[in-house]
């Protein structure tokens, strides 16, 4: 009995740690449908999941994870998962504001469904982050799910890896997730309401998705600028007129490509005798904004002067 029962932690671990190890989208989900199935786990039983899922993985590595997420839990806003008891969501767009905005539902003890169109993460550039935003990825476990994170001289992460972190995360609190179903405008309930009438739904594509007879009280559209959501003002912040040329590159962990220093973000005003420099040597007023942040897909990004586009 007792070799049986390591046998069976055994295996919960190392499904845990495929789950936790997958690198893309796909590669996720499908691990997280090996542990359910293989754990007996229900994942659209959305309140009992994450006990249930802690009961049954329980190394010493999981439980750091497991005692993150739960001090996170125990934060007096979501009432112990009751806040929002029985409100049900539907989430437009599975980028970082979608899944994080996820996880908080979930917290708060609603039923979150999160609906993306496509079925990979391919978004490489990678974004400077601010130490309260690395404060709370750190809160939900990032260095469990991306243990690089925030390791370098700068704060920074790919979108498609703190993608990767949040859709775990929102599989591990219950959240259902499905991709390759695009939103295209909302369905109204019928006038006349009886018990069994359907509330607000959504009509998606392809129309036969299980989506579509998803009944929900709040939608919220985070599929970027052109989001699909009719009827809502939009508010558009514009800064003043930029042109920047973007390049990511494979890093392919060289000896030389380590002894390249990351640049946080260099400007004119702040170093005058490196552009100066560089503008003798290229003849020409090249750039006045130089960034290199280092990770999997090395980004550098230069903006140029307007003047030099002109003469170009």
């Amino acid at each position: 009995m007792g070799e049986m029962e390591d046998e069976r932690t055994a295996q919960a671990c190392q499904l845990f740690e495929n789950f936790v190890q997958a690198s893309t989208c796909k590669g996720t989900l499908q691990a997280f449908s090996i542990l359910c199935r293989e754990l007996e786990l229900d994942p659209l039983d959305y309140s009992n999941f994450y006990s249930s899922l802690k009961a049954a993985v329980s190394t010493w590595k999981v439980k750091a994870l497991w005692t993150k997420l739960d001090k996170r839990a125990q934060h007096k806003v979501y009432n112990q998962n009751k806040a929002c008891k029985g409100t049900r969501c539907l989430i437009i767009g599975g980028g970082p504001c979608g899944l994080r905005t996820a996880i908080e539902l979930a917290l708060l003890g609603c039923k979150v469904v999160v609906m993306e169109k496509r079925d990979t993460f391919s978004r490489n550039n990678v974004l400077h982050l601010w130490p309260f935003t690395i404060h709370d990825l750190r809160g939900l476990g990032a260095k469990t799910f991306y243990g690089k994170f925030c390791a370098g001289s700068i704060d920074h992460i790919s979108i498609r890896q703190l993608q990767l972190m949040l859709l775990k995360v929102s599989l591990i609190l219950g959240v259902e997730i499905h991709v390759n179903v695009a939103f295209v405008t909302l369905v109204e309930p019928t006038a006349e309401q009886t018990d069994d009438s359907p509330g607000w739904r959504a009509e998606v594509w392809p129309s036969s998705h299980p989506i579509s007879d998803f009944d929900f009280d709040v939608v919220i559209g985070a599929d970027g600028r052109k989001n699909t959501l009719n009827g809502f003002g939009r508010k558009e912040f514009r800064g003043k007129l930029a042109i920047a040329i973007t390049a990511n590159f494979i890093n392919r962990n060289t000896t030389a490509e380590a002894k390249v220093e990351e640049i946080s973000g260099v400007a004119f005003i702040f170093n005058q005798k490196f552009f100066l420099e560089l503008r003798e040597e290229t003849g020409e007023e090249t750039a006045c904004y130089i960034t290199l942040l280092k990770k999997e897909t090395p980004c550098l990004c230069l903006s140029c002067a307007h003047s030099s586009f002109l003469q170009q």
